[in-house]
């Protein structure tokens, strides 16, 4: 293993020992986030764990159009350009399975999961979330644990392969599913669902069997973490923290699987306080994904605002304005999600926290429009009266020299925020 998948495999161990052990998941394909990541973990001299999605990264391209070595070499290429060591770098895969292809027969679904995992394993990926949960189209409308743990055997023991086959590093696993709805809860926050404890170890258990039987016990082992429901959540709205009183229970349980911690996903928007105190707890790996494009599309309506200021000009479109015409041209990735009036989707579509608009940063239309503002502003140096204004929460960075005034720095230096959270959280 390399010293950065070493010490993410040696996590619970760490953490029963009485070290503050923890780390942040970026999930996310945005070159800016992927950059900003990089360039706060070489500045750290920080692990730095990214995670592609089944969605975002198959074998087939996914909504990136990226196969896994591809997304590997994108990665890999930012790494080289901010000066971040690859030994550093974990390479993760998250809800490995049969989602994408659950419109079709179980088997069919099922065909394309292992090539995908394959293509995972191949392109060296050391962290792998089995996520099987789903139903196909010839399943019953809930799977039984046994068939949901038998299935994710199934995608290990194609991993395993693939990694002997290449020669590569042996992959850690992550199992269980209870997660939140990806990008954000569809409903009112008012009735969060802890994991049961029972729930967790009974998940434990059912992998373990599982794995046994498929004669993966040496994969089993590199099993660190389980995915559970931690009481985190977040909608276009609001946002539910972590109250650790509510889940004693559920964090008591690491003491009869001392192999593991958990894994909370949806940790975007909480409290510092919060985030340090899910780790302490247990929740060591803590998945954050839309907060940083947040924090990135604020940014840059901010730079669209300081453009209209310093070069005026009423034929041009602003970004906002842009994204808007994107966004009503291609709705499928806000539609459902964002209920009422025209008047309150439209400002969801901007401004929710589920962040939907991150789908449409990399459509060519988006990034003409991102483009044709960076070539605007330029090298300008942005005076600081209009960052106070439009992107107050960088001011302080500014006035300190942590934050150059250019363009492209407010816009890293505004994800670096979210990062920062989550480094001192974590105890990076």
């Amino acid at each position: 293993m390399s010293a950065a998948t070493r010490r993410f495999a040696n996590i619970a161990a760490r953490r029963t020992a009485g070290e503050r052990s923890g780390i942040a998941s970026v999930c996310s394909a945005h070159p800016l986030v992927i950059e900003a990541a990089l360039r706060h973990g070489a500045a750290r001299h920080a692990d730095v764990l990214i995670e592609a999605t089944c969605n975002q990264v198959n074998h087939e391209g996914g909504y990136t159009g990226m196969t896994p070595p591809d997304f590997r070499s994108f990665v890999e290429a930012h790494a080289q350009e901010a000066g971040f060591p690859i030994d550093r770098l974990i390479l993760g895969g998250d809800h490995l399975g049969p989602n994408p292809w659950k419109h079709m027969a179980a088997a069919a679904a099922m065909k394309n999961a292992a090539a995908m995992i394959d293509a995972y394993a191949s392109a060296g990926f050391t962290k792998m979330h089995l996520d099987t949960s789903m139903a196909c189209a010839d399943d019953p409308a809930v799977l039984a644990d046994e068939t949901i743990a038998a299935r994710a055997a199934e995608l290990a023991e194609i991993a395993e392969a693939a990694v002997e086959r290449a020669g590569g590093e042996k992959p850690v696993y992550i199992i269980g599913t209870e997660v939140p709805v990806p990008g954000g809860a569809l409903e009112a926050l008012d009735h969060m669902h802890v994991t049961e404890p029972s729930d967790a170890l009974r998940t434990v258990e059912i992998h373990a069997r599982a794995f046994s039987r498929a004669g993966l016990d040496d994969a089993f082992a590199r099993a660190i973490g389980v995915v559970v429901q931690p009481g985190v959540e977040f909608g276009n709205t609001e946002v539910v923290s972590y109250a650790p009183e509510k889940a004693t229970g559920l964090v008591a349980v690491l003491d009869r699987m001392p192999q593991f911690v958990f894994e909370a996903h949806s940790t975007d928007y909480q409290p510092i306080e919060a985030l340090a105190t899910l780790v302490r707890d247990g929740f060591a790996i803590l998945k954050v994904g839309p907060w940083l494009t947040f924090a990135l599309r604020e940014a840059l309506y901010g730079l669209s605002h300081i453009a209209d200021v310093l070069a005026p000009d009423l034929s041009r479109e602003s970004l906002p304005a842009a994204m808007e015409h994107i966004m009503l041209a291609s709705p499928d990735n806000w539609r459902k999600y964002y209920p009422g009036t025209p008047d309150e989707q439209r400002v969801q579509r901007h401004f929710s926290f589920s962040d939907r608009i991150r789908y449409y940063w990399p459509t060519p239309d988006a990034q003409r429009a991102t483009q044709t503002l960076l070539d605007m502003l330029g090298e300008k140096d942005i005076p600081r009266p209009l960052i106070s204004q439009y992107l107050g929460q960088l001011d302080a960075e500014i006035a300190e020299g942590r934050v150059k005034p250019f363009a492209h720095d407010l816009l890293i230096g505004s994800i670096t925020r979210v990062l920062d959270i989550y480094a001192d959280a974590t105890g990076q």
